[in-house]
């Protein structure tokens, strides 16, 4: 295993010396053709710049340029400031009249921003002090919440459009042993189902004995509902008294 692992490195070692490019500018005289046996030993160390040498050479490679820590905090400028002035989050309005691809940039901007305010909250409570305009982080959460409604309802419109289905995954509504209906999504499965076993030993249907418990269930729901009705007139009657309404002087 060692000398597989030595082998392994050894080529990609090689490979990686032959996608090496020079990043050394050669002087201008270095370009001129020079005798080979020349006797100035100036002139031969000049001929030594021909050669490419691993000091002067990079790996090829194309991704951008790596930013430092600083993209996790804020702007020096804020910087032991009490409050940072900020817009408005984003409405649902103003997202749904922009592109799928505008929508995709505009998530990781509200990720990345939502990444350096955490670390400004860590970095204040660290520090024992308050944190510059703290409502910031409620805007960004509200603008990703409101970009994710947004494209699901584009999803959904769209699966509608094609298949007819209201959800992404079909299913349907069923009961389980305890009475209480439940929404059964669907799986694939690599053989019917009635040869497979997991799947037979899920029980679809209410039984007989269950039924008391069913109405009882129902009755404890509609008298809590009742009990929420009458406790919400008996606060708007109180706060009549408390508050009644002004005649208006002619």
């Amino acid at each position: 295993m060692a000398a597989v692992t030595c082998r392994l490195t050894a080529v990609c070692r090689r490979f990686q010396r032959v996608l090496t490019v020079s990043s050394y500018t050669q002087p201008q005289y270095a370009t001129h053709a020079v005798s080979r046996f020349h006797p100035c030993p100036q002139r031969q160390m000049h001929n030594t710049w021909l050669f490419r040498s691993p000091m002067y050479s990079r790996a090829l490679h194309t991704s951008c340029a790596i930013k430092g820590l600083e993209e996790f905090f804020d702007l020096q400028v804020n910087w032991g400031e009490t409050t940072v002035k900020s817009g408005a989050p984003w409405t649902a309005k103003q997202l749904r009249a922009k592109s799928n691809e505008d929508l995709h940039k505009l998530w990781y901007v509200l990720l990345k921003e939502k990444n350096m305010l955490l670390t400004t909250e860590q970095e204040a409570k660290r520090q024992c002090v308050q944190m510059p305009s703290p409502e910031r982080i409620k805007k960004v959460e509200r603008s990703m919440k409101r970009l994710d409604t947004v494209v699901k309802e584009r999803e959904d419109s769209l699966r509608l459009l094609q298949t007819g289905q209201e959800r992404a995954r079909p299913g349907a509504w069923r009961r389980n042993v305890f009475g209480k209906t439940i929404w059964h999504s669907y799986r694939e499965y690599p053989i019917p189902w009635y040869l497979n076993t997991r799947y037979k030993r899920k029980r679809f249907y209410e039984p007989s004995h269950v039924a008391p418990y069913t109405r009882l269930s129902l009755e404890k729901y509609l008298k809590s509902k009742l009990r929420k009705e009458r406790k919400e007139k008996r606060n708007q009657k109180r706060l009549a008294e408390i508050f009644p309404k002004k005649t208006a002087l002619p």
